[in-house]
């Protein structure tokens, strides 16, 4: 189609809205409708539009009159037709029929599973693209929702190779016994898109998943409904530590069908396993894991290590899984603490302790405060096991904990935020200004809720000297922060 034609259709598609509005105005429709009903575009609509932006979920975002249209695959620079599918009160979702005017960050994806599978977004651009979209993300909610100076954030730091870098898989499994299906979610869903190999998976991973189809079809072992919630094998989970790898299998019943003939099996074909655990999850839940674990092979722990930390990790251990640029997270939230040696450091949302023991090899006393108990019994045995004691780990929530510390006249010289995706809660942030520490580092995995949090720290005194993004996740639409706060008047 060329250009004249592409046009015609915008226009006519655009007369059709207008038409459609025209004879829905004043027909009793709720203001919501009306609003539906008022938009440029409705469902069916083929546009062609200039993206601008990028989403937070990695779509290119345009503009029909002022009316925001969200297009998943498309790029900043670019000018795109669109189907529309989605027609909201105030924005719309529309699907890439073809590119006009390419960008010339646009590339050819490398999996031929993309824009099935949903678990990568940005594979159709080039890896330096990636990073400076991930960089404009994080300028973009500083200034939107921060309203802060957006040149505070650094450009974002990548690996040198942005692929096979997932040390841990989570593989779905379904279909009908002796044609198991084991994949990959597709975008939005819940369905298995089938494939046992993935190129931003650690190699280990893939040959994990590809035996294991192998055994579970060989076996006719049922596999789950998540409909209906029948069936025996859930998930099969793989994790590559430095020690060895974990297989952790996922059943719906207390026992793994032909158990035996499973570690056998998976023994002989990967040599590097050094554990294989029995999962049994029975209920009816997304969640992937049971509360239940038997060791069929090995100790049921791998061993894995950040710099010279050293990590015991069981199935149910958090650990990040990108070993490589977690060293880069981790180094910068260290170097914004700023740590001489005589410090009291608080590292509030815990989790396993990883960030806490970076931060004890250089203060005098870490606090950690996690919510989740298993993670503070990990945390207090990672402590132990890497010869730190100087640090004390409390179960609890950080905004009931924060307070607690306040009230006992703890003041610490430095504070760490590691919230998850919802960010930190108003009373953390407001006890944490409390104490007056004269700095505070903020690691997010969520810029929007980031952006928000510095905002309220910035009302209670503290101002943000610079953000630094970190790739945690290539190829895919997420991107990691370290910001550093300083309370307002300290020496730098």
């Amino acid at each position: 189609m060329n250009k004249r034609q592409s046009t015609q259709r915008v226009d006519k598609g655009l007369q059709n809205s207008k038409k459609r509005t025209q004879n829905q105005n004043g027909n009793g429709l709720s203001k919501k409708a009306k609003a539906i009903a008022n938009a440029p575009v409705q469902v069916g609509d083929i546009v062609t539009i200039s993206i601008h932006g990028m989403g937070s979920s990695g779509e290119g975002v345009g503009k029909i009159e002022d009316f925001t249209v969200f297009v998943p695959f498309a790029l900043p620079e670019e000018e795109v037709e669109v189907e529309i599918t989605i027609v909201k009160k105030t924005y719309a979702t529309g699907i890439l029929k073809s590119v006009v005017k390419a960008s010339p960050q646009r590339t050819e994806p490398r999996c031929e599973l993309y824009g099935i599978c949903g678990g990568c977004q940005l594979q159709h651009t080039t890896y330096e693209g990636q990073l400076a979209l991930k960089t404009q993300k994080i300028k973009d909610v500083i200034q939107r929702i921060g309203h802060l100076n957006p040149d505070l954030v650094k450009p974002t730091i990548g690996p040198d190779n942005p692929w096979s870098y997932r040390n841990k898989m989570q593989m779905p499994v379904g279909g009908i016994p002796n044609h198991i299906k084991m994949g990959f979610y597709a975008m939005g869903s819940h369905h298995i898109v089938e494939g046992t190999n993935c190129y931003i998976q650690d190699e280990g991973n893939n040959r994990i998943a590809q035996v294991a189809s192998e055994i579970a079809n060989e076996l006719g072992i049922e596999p789950y409904n998540e409909q209906l919630g029948t069936g025996v094998l859930r998930h099969i989970i793989g994790r590559i530590g430095q020690s060895g790898w974990m297989v952790i299998i996922v059943t719906t019943t207390d026992y793994l069908p032909e158990e035996a003939i499973w570690a056998q099996r998976i023994k002989e074909a990967i040599p590097e396993v050094e554990t294989i655990v029995h999962n049994s999850n029975p209920k009816k839940t997304n969640v992937i894991l049971g509360p239940t674990n038997r060791v069929l092979y090995g100790k049921g722990t791998i061993t894995d290590h950040i710099k010279d930390l050293e990590f015991s990790l069981s199935p149910h251990s958090f650990f990040q899984v990108n070993p490589e640029q977690t060293t880069v997270l981790y180094d910068q939230a260290l170097a914004y603490a700023d740590l001489k040696g005589n410090e009291t450091v608080i590292d509030a949302y815990c989790g396993t302790g990883t960030i806490s023991l970076f931060l004890a090899h250089k203060a005098e006393h870490v606090i950690g405060i996690e919510i989740v108990e298993p993670a503070i019994i990990n945390a207090r045995e990672n402590a132990k096991r890497n010869g730190y004691d100087n640090t004390e780990f409390i179960v609890g929530d950080a905004a009931v904990e924060m307070p607690h510390l306040y009230e006992r006249g703890v003041r610490p010289d430095v504070i760490v935020f590691d919230p998850i995706r919802a960010g930190c809660k108003e009373e953390v942030l407001t006890s944490a200004a409390a104490m007056e520490p004269q700095r505070m580092v903020y690691v997010s995995c969520n810029p929007a809720t980031m952006a928000r949090d510095i905002a309220i720290l910035q009302n209670l005194g503290y101002e943000l000297q610079e953000v630094q993004p970190v790739d945690m996740f290539p190829m895919t639409a997420h991107v990691e922060a370290v910001a550093l706060l300083t309370r307002s008047g300290a020496t730098q």
